[in-house]
C-alpha cells in the first residue's frame, strides 16, 4: 500500500479561499480500512473528509465515501461538490457532455461542471412533520417561525424553520439541541428571505457543543424542499441563498428546480494540494 496519497483541501461555494466551507479530500483512498479513513477525517478537525476510490457499479465515474469526525455519512452536500473540483482538477476523471456521476452509499449522485461552478441533482428530499415546532421559535431567540417547521432527509436529516431575519437568531444550545434530539435530525436549518430572488441561511448541528456551519449544501437543499412544498418557489425557479456571514464566511449557492428536482451550485477553489504521509504505525 503507497505511503503517500494526494491530498487536497477545496473551499466550496465561494470562488475566493477561505471565504466558504473547506472539505479535506484523498485522492488515492484504495486500500485504506473505515477505520483508517475515520482516523484521518479526525485529524483533519473539518466537518467531512472524503476518499475517492473507483467505481463498483455501472454508470459512476468515481466512488467517494464521506467522513465527519465521528462517523461516515451517506450523502453530504458541500463534499460532493469539493471533491467533483478535486477529481477533475487532479486528472482522476473528466466530465461527459459536462456531467459526472458519483458514486456514494446513497446511490448515483448527478453533478453538472459548468461556467458557473459544480452543482448537484438531490438524489432524496423527503418530509415529515416536526416534533416540538411549537417550542423551537423560543430556542432561536425569535418571537415567531414563519409558517411551519419541517423535517427534511436529503442524506443528512434537517429541520428546517422559516424566520423573519436570520441574522437576529439567538440560540438557546440546550432547547435547540432538545429539539434536534428529539427529531433525530442532523442539525436544524434556518433561512429568511433577503431581497427578490436571495434568501438568507444559517445552519447550527452539534458535535459536543452547538456547532454553527458556515456553508451547508445538504441543508440549502432541504430549504429548497421545504420552499417547495411551501409554494413560495415552484418549477423553474432559481435563487442565490447567502451563508455564513454571521461568522466571517461569505458562502454563495445557487438554487435552480428542474422538473421538480433540486440542483444546489456554486464555485470551489482549492486551498491546499499535496500529499498525505501515511505510516505503518497509522494503522489499528
Amino acid at each position: 500500500m503507497p505511503l503517500r496519497r494526494r491530498f487536497a483541501q477545496v473551499d466550496v461555494f465561494t470562488a475566493r479561499p477561505f471565504l466558504g466551507n473547506p472539505v479535506a479530500v484523498i485522492l488515492d483512498a484504495e486500500g485504506l480500512t473505515a477505520e483508517e479513513m475515520q482516523r484521518i477525517a479526525r485529524w483533519t478537525n473539518l466537518s467531512e473528509t472524503t476518499f475517492v476510490l473507483a467505481p463498483s457499479v455501472p454508470g459512476a465515474d468515481y466512488q467517494v465515501r464521506i467522513f465527519a469526525m465521528k462517523t461516515e455519512l451517506p450523502f453530504a452536500g458541500h463534499p460532493t461538490l469539493g471533491t467533483a473540483h478535486a477529481v477533475v482538477e487532479a486528472g482522476i476523471v473528466a466530465p461527459t457532455d459536462g456531467r459526472l456521476v458519483m458514486q456514494c452509499p446513497i446511490g448515483l449522485v448527478d453533478v453538472s461542471v459548468g461556467a458557473a461552478g459544480y452543482s448537484f441533482r438531490l438524489p432524496r428530499g423527503e418530509a415529515r412533520p416536526a416534533l416540538g415546532a411549537d417550542r423551537l421559535a423560543s430556542d432561536l431567540g425569535i418571537p415567531a417561525l414563519i409558517g411551519e417547521a419541517e423535517m427534511i432527509d436529503t442524506g443528512p436529516h434537517w429541520l428546517v424553520a422559516r424566520v423573519e431575519d436570520v441574522s437576529v437568531l439567538s440560540p438557546d444550545a440546550v432547547g435547540l439541541k432538545a429539539r434536534i434530539t428529539a427529531n433525530e435530525a442532523s442539525g436544524i436549518t434556518t433561512y429568511s428571505t433577503s431581497g427578490p430572488g436571495e434568501i438568507a441561511v444559517r445552519t447550527f448541528f452539534f458535535t459536543d457543543w452547538m456547532v454553527e456551519d458556515p456553508v451547508c449544501g445538504s441543508g440549502n437543499a432541504a430549504v429548497a424542499v421545504h420552499r417547495l412544498r411551501a409554494g413560495t418557489i415552484g418549477n423553474d425557479d432559481a435563487y442565490l441563498a447567502r451563508q455564513g456571514q454571521q461568522i466571517g464566511r461569505d458562502g454563495e449557492i445557487r438554487i435552480r428546480i428542474d422538473g421538480g428536482q433540486v440542483h444546489v451550485g456554486g464555485h470551489c477553489v482549492t486551498a491546499v494540494r499535496g500529499e498525505i504521509l501515511l505510516r505503518a504505525s497509522s494503522s489499528p
